[in-house]
């Protein structure tokens, strides 16, 4: 069953307008912060995979190739320890967002702290994490209500201008 916009279950956009204005603005934080859109863009990615949420694999896909990511970037984001495509930089971010991303295997090893706060400040780090925390948030509602991938449009839910 899905209902109109893609929405299986429950339309959490209409349902609560006020908690999905609270995640934009979450997210908006995190597009603003001067972080690069395309690592951005790569950490929701990479979490989405993680969570397994279809929608924003579907979305994060689109809008890293519309922005002219490397395909062979997007095709190997699941392995990216195991290929040289990414910078020091993508590789402490995607180590942080798996991390964050998978709590439930014993938290954050202080050798993947030690290696992000050695590429990014500490006010890039609390945006960092803050991205992480949306794109997180983002994968449970979508998935919780099962969002229908597929019919994502790049672009068409940018927050802000890149």
């Amino acid at each position: 069953m899905t209902t109109k916009r893609g929405f299986g279950r429950l339309n959490y956009v209409t349902a609560s307008p006020a908690a999905f204005q609270a995640m934009l603005h979450l997210s908006e934080h995190a597009r603003k912060s001067g972080l690069d859109a395309q690592l951005l863009e790569l950490m929701s990615l990479r979490a989405s995979q993680i969570n397994g949420c279809a929608f924003c694999i579907d979305m994060h896909t689109k809008d890293l190739r519309a922005a002219g990511v490397e395909e062979q970037k997007l095709y190997l984001l699941s392995v990216w320890r195991e290929t040289s495509l990414y910078s020091p930089r993508e590789r402490a971010a995607l180590a942080w967002t798996e991390a964050l991303t998978r709590l439930d295997e014993g938290g954050v090893p202080d050798a993947i702290y030690e290696n992000v706060h050695s590429e990014f400040s500490e006010s890039e780090l609390v945006d960092l994490t803050i991205a992480v925390v949306a794109i997180n948030g983002w994968n449970r509602l979508s998935i919780g209500f099962q969002a229908e991938a597929g019919h994502y449009r790049a672009g068409s839910l940018k927050l802000t201008e890149a």
